[in-house]
């Protein structure tokens, strides 16, 4: 934790001697994309486009689910996405997936969870991927796991509305956490090929 203390106390410094303008955002922000992934930390979304403070807007969750949207029970989730697309006016969408994903994992294998309750109950908010995994290999669970919440994602009144408007562009990426690859989904082809 020492690092991190002392990372956070010279980064002032730092970004005035990279030329970062931080200051520039005290009136508001205005990203070009909302970037949804899982929450592993090997997964950096800045790190992984180059992103600068302002860029991005991000929502973390484990197994970048996407949950169903419902306004008699919202979640935190569902109003990250409403405000990126309607008040933030995002471009574009990105669902990341990733190699190694512990939660697609379990949601392929069935696994109970029982000393992480919590985890295993938001697990059941997946909008499930069609493929098993295979020879212990998650790596096409994963890609159909984003295809799915991608899926779900549509079915948001703010993504879909802006969808038909023509206003917005949502994006399959599977991050490959042992090489640093990135692969995207073409639909023309439905399959993930390198960027």
């Amino acid at each position: 934790m020492r690092t991190f203390i002392e990372h956070a106390r010279s980064f002032p410094a730092r970004a005035a001697a990279q030329g970062d303008r931080l200051h520039r955002h005290a009136d508001g922000q205005n990203p070009f994309a909302l970037f949804i992934t899982c929450s592993d930390s090997r997964v950096v979304p800045s790190l992984i486009t180059g992103a600068r403070p302002g860029e991005l807007f991000e929502l973390r969750t484990a197994g970048g689910i996407v949950p169903v949207y419902d306004l008699e029970r919202p979640t935190g989730e569902a109003a990250t996405i409403e405000f990126a697309v309607r008040s933030l006016g995002v471009a574009d969408i990105v669902v990341c997936g990733h190699s190694q994903c512990a939660a697609v994992g379990a949601l392929v294998r069935g696994d109970d969870l029982p000393d992480v309750p919590a985890m295993g109950t938001w697990l059941s908010h997946a909008a499930e991927p069609s493929v098993q995994a295979e020879d212990g290999d998650l790596s096409l669970a994963v890609q159909r796991h984003v295809l799915a919440q991608i899926d779900r994602l549509r079915s948001y009144p703010a993504v879909r509305e802006r969808l038909d408007e023509g206003g917005l562009g949502v994006h399959g990426w599977f991050y490959e956490v042992h090489t640093g690859r990135v692969l995207t989904h073409g639909a023309s082809r439905d399959t993930f090929l390198p960027l």
